[in-house]
C-alpha cells in the first residue's frame, strides 16, 4: 500500500517540465532531485512531503527520453504517479528504475486529495472524495521489478547478470 497527498498537473507534461535539460548533466541525484518540476510548479518542492503522489493527466512524460525525469520524481521522494496515460518511453523508464505508475482514464484527483494505492490490485482509493478508481494492475514482472527497486536489482537478483 502506497499513501500520500496528490499534486496533480494537466496533459502532455513533458521531460523537460519534469527536470529541466540544464541539469541533466550531473549524476547526482539528490541535485536532479532538487530541481524537479521546478519549470512547471516552483513550490512543489517546498510543499511536497516525502510519500506524496503525483498526478497527471493525458500523455505525461512526453517528450524526449530523458531517463532523468522518472529518476529525478523518485529522487524527491514521491511514491507513485498516476495519469490518464503515460508517454510509453516515460513508463518504461519509471518501472525500469523501480517508480510505481498507474493509468486511470477518467481520474477525478485533484491537489491535495489523500490517495491509498494498492497496487497488487490496480485501486486507488480518494480518501477525500471517497471514491475508488480502478486500473489495469500491473502485470507480476513488472509488480517483480517494483518490489527489487528497479530492473538492475531484478536483473541481479533473478537473471544469470553480473553487473
Amino acid at each position: 500500500m502506497i499513501t500520500g497527498f496528490a499534486h496533480a498537473y494537466g496533459d502532455n507534461i513533458d521531460t523537460d517540465r519534469i527536470i529541466p535539460g540544464k541539469y541533466t548533466k550531473t549524476l547526482d541525484i539528490s541535485q536532479l532531485a532538487s530541481h524537479v518540476l521546478e519549470d512547471l510548479d516552483p513550490d512543489f518542492r517546498t510543499r511536497m512531503q516525502k510519500g506524496d503522489i503525483i498526478v497527471g493527466g493525458n500523455n505525461f512524460g512526453c517528450g524526449s527520453s530523458r531517463e532523468q525525469a522518472p529518476v529525478a520524481i523518485k529522487a524527491a521522494g514521491v511514491s507513485a504517479v498516476i495519469a490518464r496515460f503515460f508517454a510509453r518511453i516515460f513508463y518504461r523508464n519509471a518501472i525500469n528504475i523501480g517508480l510505481p505508475l498507474l493509468e486511470i482514464p477518467k481520474h477525478d484527483i485533484e491537489t491535495g486529495h489523500e490517495l491509498e494505492i494498492n497496487l497488487a490490485e490496480g485501486t486507488v482509493l480518494n480518501k477525500t472524495t471517497g471514491k475508488l478508481h480502478r486500473a489495469a494492475p500491473l502485470p507480476q514482472v513488472m509488480m517483480d521489478i517494483l518490489a527489487e527497486g528497479g530492473l538492475v536489482n531484478y536483473l541481479q537478483k533473478h537473471g544469470d547478470y553480473k553487473l
